[in-house]
């Protein structure tokens, strides 16, 4: 039977308000810390946070509102959070909205009504009523893989990832090439990353070459696109992209997107890469593995969540934190680009 706190005190030959005092980090004699944790250890007692939580000034539970679950960054950014948390003796709760606006703005007054320390939101999109919701529940919040001026925020590097990307491609001869972008609601994927690459492009070119047909004269036929973040949906769009255009290369705007066109391109008896180069964002596990491995941009995820975990405790602590982190990246080689 789960022990009480009213037990642990019991055993240990001291009041119930010394056990809560001692669980919630509170002053207590050397002596008594000592008992309590020998009894504690002896029982195997697992204090509730909740519960805690309700009773302590400052609780040790961090909020997390994320867009979906099935997502290899989202997954990998809470494994890290939840990693450093626990090394901090806090607790990490988890809200999932499933693309839902409406829904973020609800888990974050949900989570303010719940009396937890801070939240760590990510988040596709900041809006007016994001900003009012985290003004009215009056406790910390870290903005992960978005920027907002009014927000601390823990950001990846999108827009140099997108500029490395589109310098690496160019300098492999690549001239025929479809960008597959999502939607620019979300800033990060949607316009960081395109206009990354976007310039790297303009930086390939005399200042008078920069106009659609100027670029067509020297060579160069770049057209832009738009999908969703589902496989599923990239390989509908790449189907549609490949019944009018023939690029040499696809540049896609995150793995799973780059995955959805190598299926279409493998249904249509297109070879990878000798027909089609095709590159990523991400750097997800499966990339590795794919035949021909997908040439991405890596984003360390989970050092991301551990670094939002500790940007997201100093606040609660009210320690200075950076308004804007930016996380690093790698560039990865592999077979999926082929020289022209």
């Amino acid at each position: 039977m789960n022990k009480t706190i009213a037990d642990i005190a019991q055993m240990a030959g001291v009041s119930k308000s010394t056990v809560s005092r001692f669980l919630n980090g509170g002053s207590v004699s050397l002596d008594t810390k000592r008992k309590i944790e020998k009894v504690v250890k002896a029982t195997g007692y697992v204090p509730n946070a909740f519960a805690q939580s309700l009773k302590a000034k400052r609780t040790n539970i961090i909020g997390t509102v994320v867009p979906r679950l099935d997502s290899f960054a989202t997954s990998h950014t809470l494994m890290g959070i939840d990693e450093e948390l626990r090394s901090q003796h806090y607790q990490m709760l988890i809200s999932n909205t499933s693309q839902d606006v409406q829904r973020e703005i609800e888990a974050i007054y949900e989570l303010g009504r719940q009396k937890i320390s801070g939240i760590i939101l990510l988040a596709a999109q900041i809006t007016d009523d994001h900003l009012t919701a985290i003004h009215d529940i009056g406790i910390p919040v870290l903005l992960v893989g978005q920027q907002h001026e009014q927000l601390h925020s823990l950001i990846h590097d999108d827009y140099r990832a997108g500029y490395d990307i589109g310098t690496y491609v160019l300098s492999q001869g690549h001239r025929e090439i479809a960008y597959v972008g999502v939607t620019e609601k979300d800033v990060a994927v949607g316009v960081q990353r395109k206009e990354g690459f976007r310039q790297a492009v303009r930086d390939a070119l005399p200042a008078e070459s920069h106009t659609e047909d100027a670029m067509r004269a020297a060579g160069y036929d770049i057209r832009y696109y738009e999908t969703g973040f589902k496989m599923s949906d990239a390989r509908i769009a790449a189907s549609a992209i490949l019944d009018n255009f023939k690029p040499s290369l696809m540049v896609c705007a995150t793995d799973n997107i780059a995955l959805g066109v190598i299926n279409a391109a493998y249904s249509r008896g297109i070879v990878i890469p000798s027909d089609l180069s095709v590159t990523g964002f991400g750097g997800y596990d499966i990339t590795e593995v794919i035949h021909p491995a997908l040439t991405t941009v890596q984003y360390p995820y989970m050092e991301a969540g551990r670094v939002a975990a500790q940007n997201i405790m100093r606040l609660v602590e009210h320690k200075s934190v950076e308004k804007v982190t930016v996380m690093n990246y790698s560039l990865i080689e592999r077979e999926s680009v082929d020289k022209r």
